[in-house]
């Protein structure tokens, strides 16, 4: 795709003023329609949007992170399938059985092969600047009505997200923003044991999550956590660390890099330190949002 071209037909679809074409509930799908969800992990809410020219404008739709990155954001399954083939630029496409596929563009990394199963939720890649001077997902549904067992582009039809049918405008004046259901009954793929994750600065570790501004034996500094690139197991709420405009209430278990004597290896760095997301935010570099601790992942 030409960058100067795709710009333009994006700035012609932002400043358009025209009435949206609102979402449509579907009450009564197709028997045999797989339950498409959001193409992101549970929680996460995207903007859909189309732009003249897109060809058709009203069923491909591009999708933005809403209050989050875009760029890096790992894409998953839409529903349960099989990965069936690749092709430029950075796309695949699964094969969802009864005549139905789903087809995701623009990713830079690929972690699933060609043949290989998925439920829905699985991690099926990392968004980049594939042929896009700006980072989002192309996301198409097909059915396959000559039957030749491929989706085609002239077989796509109005995609159904979530029990949800959209039928976007290039003309409309606002877009609409879905939150992901994917697999958020335990489906899909279990969560990591380790969350790998970017630090601007050097963190200190505390033993408890409580710490801000105390200066007891409780809340003795354990040690440091190097900037740079580390894993984390788990998230907890506990004091907010703030500076100026930028805070942050999450606090990370992890294994420290540098333990004071006596110290714990084990203990709370806050979340504050992310270098790639904002406020109250706890994910890993992939977009994934850090689980909960357990009551028995403690520092040690």
């Amino acid at each position: 795709m030409v960058v100067a071209f795709f710009t333009a037909l994006a700035a012609m679809a932002s400043t358009t003023h025209a009435a949206p074409r609102a979402a449509r509930s579907v009450t009564a799908a197709p028997a045999d329609r797989p339950d498409f969800r959001l193409p992101f992990a549970c929680g996460q809410t995207w903007q859909l949007q189309t732009y003249l020219g897109h060809n058709p404008d009203d069923k491909k739709i591009d999708m933005y992170h809403a209050g989050g990155n875009t760029l890096g954001a790992t894409v998953v399954a839409s529903a349960a399938g099989t990965v069936t083939e690749f092709f430029p630029p950075g796309g695949m496409e699964i094969n969802h059985g009864g005549g139905w596929f789903s087809v995701y563009l623009h990713m830079d990394r690929r972690d699933v092969t060609v043949g290989q199963k998925v439920a829905s939720g699985t991690p099926l890649g990392r968004l980049g600047l594939v042929e896009t001077p700006e980072a989002h997902l192309h996301y198409e549904q097909l059915y396959d009505f000559n039957g030749d067992n491929d989706g085609e582009t002239d077989e796509m039809v109005y995609p159904v997200i979530q029990g949800t049918e959209y039928r976007l405008s290039p003309t409309q004046a606002n877009w609409p923003t879905v939150t992901s259901t994917n697999a958020c009954g335990g489906g899909g793929e279990p969560a990591p044991t380790k969350y790998w994750v970017d630090t601007f600065a050097e963190a200190t570790g505390y033993a408890a999550v409580d710490c801000v501004g105390k200066t007891t034996p409780r809340c003795a500094p354990q040690g440091k956590l190097y900037k740079g690139t580390n894993y984390v197991l788990c998230k907890k709420a506990g004091d907010t660390v703030q500076s100026g405009s930028s805070h942050n209430k999450y606090w990370l278990l992890t294994d420290l890099d540098e333990v004071v004597p006596g110290g714990k290896h084990r203990a709370y760095v806050s979340a504050y330190y992310l270098q790639r997301w904002g406020n109250d935010e706890a994910k890993d570099n992939d977009g994934r949002e850090i689980r909960d601790c357990g009551a028995d992942e403690v520092p040690a």
